[in-house]
């Protein structure tokens, strides 16, 4: 049974960092794509960040870029967010997806809460 269960999630001040992760099951983690989507309240789920199945390559939008680290750890099959100098913006449940290097299958997991108060 595929599961992708992330964790990290709380409430913090604007300015302060937190780091969420995602435990991954059931397929082949170390062969899949994996990013972060966020969605803030009343708006739509957004990628913000992805990494290669190696972890060579990490690619970020513009608003997080530099504020916001992705990596994995194949060998614990985690992906992990490091999330610095946070901002009331970032308010917003954080998912994290699996894709199949074919792109024909997609999994997700139910999300973690982050909020940033001013």
């Amino acid at each position: 049974q595929v599961e992708l269960v992330e964790t990290g999630g709380a409430l913090v001040q604007s300015g302060e960092s937190l780091r969420l992760s995602c435990a991954a099951s059931g397929f082949t983690f170390r062969t899949y794509l994996m990013s972060w989507y966020r969605q803030p309240p009343g708006g739509e789920r957004d990628l913000i960040a992805a990494v290669t199945p190696t972890g060579d390559i990490a690619n970020y939008v513009n608003p997080v870029k530099g504020r916001f680290t992705i990596s994995r750890d194949n060998t614990k099959e985690t992906l992990y967010l490091q999330m610095n100098s946070l901002r009331p913006d970032d308010t917003a449940v954080y998912f994290c997806s699996a894709l199949s290097d074919d792109r024909q299958t997609r999994y997700w997991g139910k999300g973690t809460l982050v909020i940033v108060s001013s």
